[in-house]
C-alpha cells in the first residue's frame, strides 16, 4: 500500500501499512504523533481524530454536557430550558405545517406569500430574513419552495441546486436559508445550520465538520453536519432529546452563550 496523506486544517496526516499492519502520524507544527492499528480506515480516522482532539477549544462532549447543564440545570424538560430555545421554534413549525405542509410544498405552486409566517423566529439575522422574504415573493420563490421540499424528502442534491439558483440572484444562497424550512418540516431528520457556531462546537467537541465545512451548498456538507447531529445524539442520549430541534438548541448553547448570557437567563424575572 502506498503511503496515504492528507491536510487536516494546519495539520497533515500520513499512513502506511507495516509488516504487522498499519501505522500513522499526525505532523501539527513541530509536534508527531504516531499510531498504529490492524484496519486501514479505522486508522485513518483515529489520525482524523487526533487532529480534531488537537484543537486548543476542545473540550469533548463532557465539557459539552457540563456546559450546557450549567446553563440549563434541568436539561431539555425545563421550563427555562423551553421557554428559551424550544418554544418558538414549535411556534414556527406550527405555523409552517399550517400555511405549507410538505406535501403542498411539493406539488403546489404560488406558495411564497402563504409561507412568509414562518419566518417570525430570531434563527435567521434581520437582514437575511427580509432578502429571504424578498426572494420568496419573487419570480422564483416556487422554485425556492419545491427544492426545500425536495431536500427535506431526502434529495439533497437537487433540492440543493434549485434552492440555490432561486437565492443567488437576492443574495441569500446561504446554509441558513436552505436549511430554515426541511428543519422545521421534519426536526427529527433534518438540521438547521448556523456554520460559525456549528464549527465550533465542532472544534470543541472534535468533530471532522468544522474542516470538512464548505460555504458552497453541497450534499456532502450537510451529509457531515447529519454526523454531526447522530454523534451528538449519541452522547447527549441521557439528556433525552427529543428531537433535533433539542439537538440544534444543544449545539447554539454550547457554541454560542457566553457567561453574560448566562447571567442574563438565569436574571431574568421569574427565574
Amino acid at each position: 500500500m502506498k503511503t496515504r496523506e492528507a491536510k487536516v486544517g494546519k495539520a497533515i496526516i500520513r499512513m502506511a501499512e507495516t509488516k504487522s499492519g498499519y501505522a500513522g502520524i499526525v505532523l501539527i507544527g513541530n509536534k508527531t504523533k504516531r499510531l498504529e492499528a490492524d484496519n486501514p480506515e479505522e486508522l485513518w480516522q483515529q489520525l482524523h481524530r487526533e487532529v480534531e482532539r488537537s484543537h486548543p477549544n476542545f473540550f469533548g462532549f463532557n465539557g459539552a454536557k457540563n456546559r450546557f447543564l450549567r446553563i440549563f440545570p434541568e436539561g431539555f424538560r425545563s421550563a427555562l430550558y423551553c421557554k428559551e430555545e424550544r418554544d418558538y421554534k414549535l411556534r414556527a413549525k406550527d405555523k409552517l405545517d399550517a400555511a405549507v405542509p410538505l406535501e403542498r410544498a411539493l406539488t403546489e405552486s404560488g406558495l411564497g406569500e402563504t409561507i412568509l409566517p414562518a419566518l417570525g423566529t430570531n434563527l435567521l439575522h434581520p437582514i437575511e430574513n427580509a432578502k429571504f422574504r424578498e426572494a420568496l415573493r419573487g419570480p422564483r420563490g416556487d422554485q425556492f419552495i419545491r427544492g426545500a421540499a425536495v431536500f427535506a424528502e431526502g434529495d439533497f442534491a437537487s433540492g440543493l441546486l434549485q434552492m440555490d439558483k432561486a437565492l443567488r440572484p437576492h443574495g441569500v444562497a446561504n446554509w441558513t436559508a436552505v436549511t430554515y424550512f426541511p428543519f422545521l418540516w421534519k426536526p427529527a431528520v433534518h438540521m438547521f445550520l448556523k456554520p460559525e457556531v456549528t464549527k465550533k462546537f465542532a472544534e470543541r467537541v472534535g468533530h471532522s465538520f468544522s474542516a470538512r465545512y464548505s460555504s458552497q451548498l453541497n450534499a456532502s456538507t450537510y451529509a457531515s453536519l447529519l454526523d454531526l447531529v447522530d454523534t451528538t445524539d449519541r452522547e447527549i442520549d441521557e439528556l433525552r432529546p427529543v428531537d433535533h430541534i433539542d439537538t440544534q438548541s444543544f449545539i447554539w448553547v454550547v457554541g454560542e452563550y457566553t457567561a453574560d448570557d448566562e447571567l442574563a437567563v438565569h436574571a431574568a424575572p421569574g427565574k
